[in-house]
């Protein structure tokens, strides 16, 4: 049900740009908008990976920096069948981790150093089969998909703005656009593709951590793990990252607000931890 509701979304969102493109110019118009689309979508397939890590000051460890780290990475990786991927530490003070790249084979784990020191081996332990249920399930090229499909209904509306203020909505075919519809459109569709954008990303959340739930045996570990990271993410909110990148975080990495709460890309603490508590009822566990 989640992966359909996720096909639907993202379905949603290439409708959207088609509607955006037919109202700006026409047929012309919805070939533009498909070619901007694609063009995103190319560029984050190939290079978000590098650019999210060099975003973040991520580098490279080895073995013999985190020893518990990649055996705990590597009995997960032979476990849920998946290639070992490449570790990197990012600077930031409050512990947290994320998983990007484009496929499986190229898949890295990111995680901050404070991390192996908060939490316990169990604990460590449910964040990487959190994140490594992302790689199995290419969450990072679904959510990454979305989010550049975003981008690009926000990149159009402004066209469409632009284009209502100076009178540019006629098409090949000579039909006029209507400009008061045209500057609705500009307000309305980025709402849609970030309301939408959140879907993706919380039906993603709610999979990853049913996954780790279920790979490690232990949803108490993860609902402990998760209780932790959210009150040192509060405590210590990451200022110079993007809040474009939030949704790639096991916990969202940004300072609490109204705002940041009503649009956030992660499902709240306590949905999460009544979905876990769910899945451990499944497993025959009392929490």
């Amino acid at each position: 049900m989640n992966y359909f509701k996720t096909l639907i979304l993202l379905t949603l969102m290439g409708i959207l740009i088609i509607f955006i493109g037919g109202l700006i110019g026409g047929k012309t118009g919805i070939i533009v908008a498909l070619i901007f689309a694609i063009m995103f979508n190319f560029f984050s397939y190939w290079f978000s990976d590098k650019i999210v890590l060099f975003m973040y000051g991520a580098k490279p460890v080895s073995d013999s920096d985190f020893p518990q780290l990649y055996q705990i990475v590597r009995n997960l990786t032979t476990r849920m069948n998946l290639p070992m991927p490449k570790l990197y530490v990012i600077n930031m003070e409050a512990p947290n981790a994320f998983a990007t790249g484009r496929n499986p084979k190229n898949a890295v784990v990111a995680v901050s150093p404070s991390i192996m020191e908060i939490l316990d081996k169990h604990e460590i332990e449910a964040v990487i089969a959190h994140e490594l249920t992302h790689i199995k399930n290419r969450d990072i090229l679904v959510m990454t998909i979305a989010a550049t499909l975003a981008t690009a209904i926000t990149s159009l509306a402004r066209m469409a703005q632009f284009a209502a203020w100076f009178g540019m909505g006629r098409d090949r075919e000579g039909n006029e656009s209507n400009p008061i519809g045209l500057l609705i459109l500009a307000i309305l569709a980025p709402l849609a593709a970030i309301l939408i954008q959140l879907g993706i990303s919380r039906t993603r959340e709610y999979l990853a951590d049913e996954g780790s739930a279920r790979t490690t045996n232990r949803p108490a570990s993860l609902i402990s793990a998760l209780e932790k990271i959210s009150t040192y993410a509060k405590r210590y909110p990451l200022e110079s990252g993007s809040p474009a990148t939030s949704h790639l975080f096991i916990v969202n990495p940004m300072r609490e607000s109204f705002i940041v709460n009503l649009f956030s890309t992660h499902p709240s603490l306590g949905r999460r931890i009544k979905n876990l508590k769910k899945v451990a009822e499944e497993l025959g566990q009392a929490l």
